[in-house]
């Protein structure tokens, strides 16, 4: 018998984080949960939730003495490539154990850091040796510079380097041999199920740089657009519930199940033979293979909202439906770059890896679809103190778009932790849902698209019929304009920056970005 579904769409933490730590907060017996990035300092927002406390650390100190068990774990990143994350999942680690021990039922947290199991194969560690041991000359130099003592202490807030980095005469050094065990891939959901009936999901994680209100009245670099779910299902929940206990583990696709729901997933495993590899084994791909096949299903307009598009088969799929569905239609909303482009002046090959591929996907599109194709990315409607760079758009500062919604023909919608590219598809660990029920799915798409519209905007610009259309002149218009006297948040996206930043690494797996 189905179980009775209530699916709540929630727009930017402004309305995610309340309703989150209320879940917490009225939770009777058991939260599971997983998190790449799950902040303990993060402050609570709601009213209810700040008379127990300041952070997410009362919170769960509050939850525990309840009597609630919690169950979270905590996504691992590379320490080599990303030891700042590294560092964060630990540390945020060490602080939930001590949040328990402040409460009156330690033992009712199990927190664990999980680092996905694949590795990368020994003739690709080769070839990348001298770069990955510049990297780790990089930590121990950054290290060193903090002191013995301090460098020692923060050595010990890396345990995924042991091995890598020696204490030598007082002072750190990388070991120039083996060549670092790089991990191709990580545990990229947002989700947590509530006494086995309810589940949080999407693509939202829990720290300040995620918090951001409806009007993006901020800072660019402090802007994040995002799009999470509450849903009220227990069919639903044990599914998710189920994934949360076995996603972590080495045989975790041999105790994968199909969930028989609509709930979505991506996993992927360590190879067998890995020697000549760089990538995971891919092994289960619910997300990209449900959103496919409603590429194909799709006659009107498709809406998409996504931090990255550079998935050559999802690609290939809508410029299929391009051919076959003369009436088809594509709104596609993209940050106008990447957050590490945009914010932190990176030039990385991956970098610029990425944003080959996203202009020369988006380049597809164009030829694919001609005028049933809206690219477009939102900025501001004031003028930016500093327009140069690509944290700016048309002379405004951008919004940082990172949600996973995908819209098909108002019959089907896609919500997920997955972003459109091979590495969510394909390779990283993703959480997602198909909602299939045809008034929930015009709300999103209606919720979503007016998001970025001006207020009162006429009805042509929400009709799949004519919205492409509608969208491309406002976006225009806009251009034309001067910040302050544009109408909502919509420009054109900006494929020819992107263009001239990127660069191709031929032999270089896609879904490495």
């Amino acid at each position: 018998m189905p179980s009775r579904r209530t699916v709540s769409l929630l727009i930017t933490a402004s309305e995610a984080f309340p309703v989150l730590e209320r879940a917490f907060l009225t939770a009777n017996s058991e939260i599971c949960a997983g998190f790449r990035v799950f902040d303990p300092e993060t402050r609570l927002r709601s009213e209810d939730a700040r008379k127990i406390g300041e952070t997410w650390f009362d919170l769960v100190t509050d939850t525990l003495s309840r009597g609630v068990a919690i169950t979270l774990t905590l996504s691992d990143f590379d320490p080599v490539v990303r030891p700042a994350l590294h560092r964060g999942s630990w540390r945020a680690c060490r602080m939930l154990i001590a949040a328990a021990e402040l409460s009156n039922h330690p033992e009712l947290l199990q927190v664990r850091v999980a680092m996905h199991p694949a590795r990368v194969g020994w003739l690709p560690r080769i070839l990348l040796w001298p770069k990955t041991l510049g990297m780790l000359r990089e930590i121990a130099s950054d290290l060193n510079d903090d002191g013995r003592e301090r460098g020692q202490v923060r050595l010990r807030e890396l345990p995924g380097l042991q091995g890598m980095l020696d204490m030598r005469n007082g002072e750190v050094a990388a070991r120039p041999w083996p060549p670092a065990p790089l991990v191709p891939a990580t545990h990229h959901q947002k989700i947590a199920v509530f006494d086995k009936t309810s589940v949080y999901l999407g693509g939202l994680d829990l720290d300040e740089r995620r918090y951001d209100t409806l009007e993006h009245a901020r800072r660019s670099d402090e802007t994040w657009y995002d799009v999470h779910m509450m849903v009220e299902d227990s069919n639903l929940a044990a599914a998710a519930r189920h994934h949360l206990q076995t996603f972590w583990r080495k045989d975790a696709i041999k105790l994968a199940k199909n969930p028989e729901t609509n709930f979505l997933r991506t996993l992927s495993a360590p190879r067998r033979f890995s020697l000549p590899y760089m990538s995971p084994k891919q092994e289960i791909a619910e997300i990209a293979a449900v959103s496919m096949a409603e590429v194909a299903k799709s006659t009107q307009l498709i809406y998409l909202e996504s931090q990255f598009f550079r998935d050559r088969h999802f690609t290939s799929a809508l410029c299929k439906a391009a051919k076959e569905n003369p009436e088809l239609s594509v709104i596609l909303v993209l940050p106008a770059a990447p957050e590490d482009v945009a914010f932190e002046t990176a030039g990385g090959s991956d970098k610029r890896y990425g944003e080959y591929l996203q202009a020369r996907y988006i380049d597809r599109l164009r030829r694919a679809f001609g005028e049933r194709l809206f690219v477009g990315s939102p900025a501001r409607p004031v003028s930016d103190a500093n327009p140069n760079g690509r944290s700016s758009l048309a002379r405004a500062p951008i919004v940082y778009v990172h949600a996973k919604v995908s819209v098909f023909d108002d019959r089907a919608a896609v919500i997920s932790s997955a972003n459109l590219n091979g590495r969510s598809h394909y390779w990283d660990t993703e959480a997602g849902m198909m909602i299939d029920d045809a008034e929930t799915v015009t709300h999103i798409r209606e919720r979503c698209m007016a998001h970025w519209l001006p207020k009162g905007a006429d009805a042509a610009s929400l009709d799949p019929a004519t919205a492409v259309q509608s969208w491309a002149k406002l976006a225009a218009e806009n251009q034309s304009e001067t910040p302050e006297r544009r109408r909502g948040f919509l420009l054109p996206y900006p494929v020819a920056p992107a263009r001239r930043f990127g660069r191709n690494l031929p032999g270089v797996p896609e879904e490495m970005v």
